[in-house]
């Protein structure tokens, strides 16, 4: 093989490498709603309830660099809204429940409805405006951005 040759299969490689790339970044903040519908049981994650309305169940590490905005993000959502309510559950020393729920990167957020099933998630640090556009999908809203 050439110099020649051996450069333009390197850039071949780099730029699949980077398109790759850039297409799981995409991916991974954006919603996912085909996913199996399970009920969630608040009492097996340490919380003593859901919302009324919905939840907002957060899955962090203590080593996420993200996690403390995206919790931030969150409660503030929920404070906001009547019947929401915003539950934390930390994996560092749960990995039954990671492993459960599939959870490969920290945060990682599933959008509840009022009976604990899971309508949304979201893996990485998802915006405020899909959150609102979320919950106001679960409980028929009308779009206030």
């Amino acid at each position: 093989m050439t110099l020649v040759g051996a450069l333009i299969a390197l850039a071949v490689l780099l730029a699949a490498t980077i398109a790759v790339g850039v297409f799981l970044t995409w991916r991974q903040s954006r919603p996912h709603r085909h996913i199996t519908h399970e009920v969630i049981d608040p009492h097996r994650l340490g919380a003593d309830g859901l919302g009324e309305t919905a939840t907002l169940l957060q899955f962090s590490t203590d080593m996420c660099a993200r996690c403390p905005s995206v919790h931030r993000t969150l409660s503030d959502i929920a404070d906001a809204r009547d019947g929401v309510r915003h539950l934390d559950v930390d994996l560092t020393h749960r990995p039954d429940i990671a492993k459960h729920f599939h959870v490969l990167q920290t945060p990682t957020t599933l959008v509840l409805d009022r009976d604990g099933v899971i309508q949304t998630r979201f893996g990485g640090t998802p915006s405020r405006e899909v959150l609102e556009l979320e919950l106001n999908r679960l409980t028929g809203q009308n779009a206030i951005v």
